[in-house]
């Protein structure tokens, strides 16, 4: 894959670097963002999720882990149990994951040409959706060049983002964007970024009132290069400080790790699933 141009963020007179440079390496970044969302469909791979259900004084209370198989199957997203709390599923349980499998092969083998292309439409229109919400980034945040670090042997432009006062949204959903600050650090060749570190600033909510996220939560994100050609997941964490239904409270850390990803041709890997 060919490398483009580098963005040199080189700074005027004043000592600081021109929005318009920072915003070149934004849209560069998002763009690299969507191109490695097309390619992650071609890959399974296994997810662990931590969870520390914290009490009301901050102190863990229950930790409780899974780790999940992610597979393509005809087009969808599918997961299948691999262990719960670092340990092998029991015999019953390893077969109801796989009577889900095959339950669902069963279920898209018989799907007609038809209903099967509105499936796909209607998942690729979801997908643009979320292109579309990337792509409001750049122009949502104001942006400075606060200095340069070195993630996993990669040299990365570091840049700290605040909401831009009076933005008005495209979308619907970008309207959270105003309610978050942070930094991203991103790759000086490829201009791609390789780290996330964002923190709420307001109460966020969700569901028509339904689900507040407080103030305060705090999400890490942080990618690797697989196969010299795509960067995807390694590593993200949170901070998850919820009211559901103004009822039931939800304050617990999650991380989640990825893994031992394997790229596949498509037609050949529902074969496999089938097989299984």
């Amino acid at each position: 894959m060919p490398v483009s141009r580098p963005v040199d963020l080189t700074p005027d007179a004043t000592g600081a670097v021109p929005p318009e440079q920072i915003r070149e390496l934004l849209l560069r970044a998002e763009q690299k963002d969507l191109e490695n969302d097309k390619q992650q469909r071609d890959y399974t791979y296994l997810e662990r999720v931590e969870q520390h259900s914290l009490d009301g004084h901050g102190g863990v209370k229950k930790i409780e882990s899974r780790t999940l198989e992610i597979l393509e199957i005809y087009g969808e997203d599918v997961e299948r149990l691999t262990a719960r709390d670092d340990k092998p599923l029991s015999a019953d349980e390893v077969k109801k994951e796989d009577d889900k499998i095959q339950k669902i092969i069963d279920k898209r083998k018989k799907e007609s040409e038809g209903d099967r292309r509105k499936r796909l439409e209607k998942e690729e229109k979801g997908r643009e959706e979320d292109r579309k919400f990337v792509l409001e980034v750049a122009d949502a945040f104001n942006f400075r060049l606060i200095g340069s670090e070195v993630l996993d042997g990669y040299d990365t432009w570091v840049l700290e983002g605040e909401p831009r006062p009076g933005y008005e949204p495209k979308q619907r959903g970008a309207k959270i964007l105003s309610k978050f600050k942070g930094r991203v650090w991103i790759d000086k060749v490829e201009a791609q970024w390789v780290k996330l570190d964002i923190t709420a600033i307001d109460t966020i909510s969700v569901g028509f009132v339904l689900a507040r996220i407080h103030k305060g939560t705090h999400v890490v994100v942080e990618l690797t290069r697989v196969n010299d050609e795509v960067w995807l997941p390694k590593h993200l964490q949170f901070h998850f400080d919820a009211r559901v239904a103004l009822f039931k409270s939800y304050d617990e850390d999650v991380e989640q790790t990825y893994r031992d990803y394997k790229k596949f041709r498509t037609h050949t890997r529902m074969t496999v699933v089938g097989e299984q």
